[in-house]
């Protein structure tokens, strides 16, 4: 994202942002609430709002800037929203197996666009998701708030999945599970996909991240490595309340 302004309708949120994401690495995006870290997810992805009036957003060395939001997934971007969107009357098996079809289908627009990542197999999500195998034939509704999230994130790695965009996936789960989701998250860099997670809980995000920005009233007032970030007292201190 280079010099990105991005509104809600007359609202100004993202303030000539400008941040980059390293293949391969996990980078995490801090801030406050209303900071503007979904604005920015939702802005990448091509999710409505908000509009983009300023600035540009590159992928991969192709141009993504406005790009409607189906475009941009099939360019290897998945974004698990902070609300999760899980279908809840499914199984987990059947959630699974509907995201690996519209994967299939959706292979037909594909045309020229080299991925690094193929949609993981189901085998693959069991691996990195025990729980989910234990639960394959509960309805997702069902499960508890930690197992939907997991479910969230296996279901965008039935995609393509380059960039993985996380949206507050440690939002209301205990300790032990925010530990199970952290390793998950782990595993799926270890294996490649890059990720960029937006966290209101900066200790347990920069626990796990390399490079880390803060972001204030859409802009952004730190750029560093997590290390440097787990450092700077006064940073986190005034921008993040840690």
């Amino acid at each position: 994202m280079r010099n990105v302004d991005a509104y809600y309708g007359q609202s100004h949120i993202l303030r000539d942002l400008s941040l980059s994401v390293e293949e391969g690495e996990i980078c995490a995006l801090l801030g406050r609430n209303g900071a503007g870290k979904t604005t920015t997810l939702r802005t990448i992805s091509g999710a409505t709002p908000p509009e983009v009036r300023g600035g540009s957003i590159s992928f991969d060395g192709s141009d993504i800037t406005s790009m409607p939001a189906e475009d941009v997934s099939v360019r290897g971007i998945s974004l698990v929203p902070e609300e999760r969107r899980i279908f809840p009357n499914l199984t987990v098996a059947e959630n699974l197996h509907l995201a690996e079809v519209v994967n299939n289908k959706s292979n037909t627009w594909r045309r020229n666009v080299q991925f690094k990542h193929s949609g993981a197999s189901t085998e693959q999500i069991y691996d990195d998701f025990p729980r989910l195998e234990e639960r394959k034939g509960q309805k997702a509704g069902t499960l508890s708030g930690g197992e939907q999230q997991m479910l969230a994130i296996a279901r965008a790695l039935k995609q393509n999945t380059d960039l993985l965009l996380l949206d507050e996936p440690y939002e209301g789960l205990a300790p032990k599970i925010i530990e199970n989701v952290e390793s998950a998250v782990q595993r799926i860099r270890e294996a490649g996909t890059t990720i960029l997670l937006v966290e209101q809980n900066a200790a347990a995000a920069i626990k796990i991240a390399d490079s880390a920005y803060v972001i204030d009233q859409g802009q952004i007032v730190f750029d560093g490595t997590a290390e440097e970030l787990r450092a700077d007292d006064e940073t986190r201190e005034r921008y993040l309340g840690v």
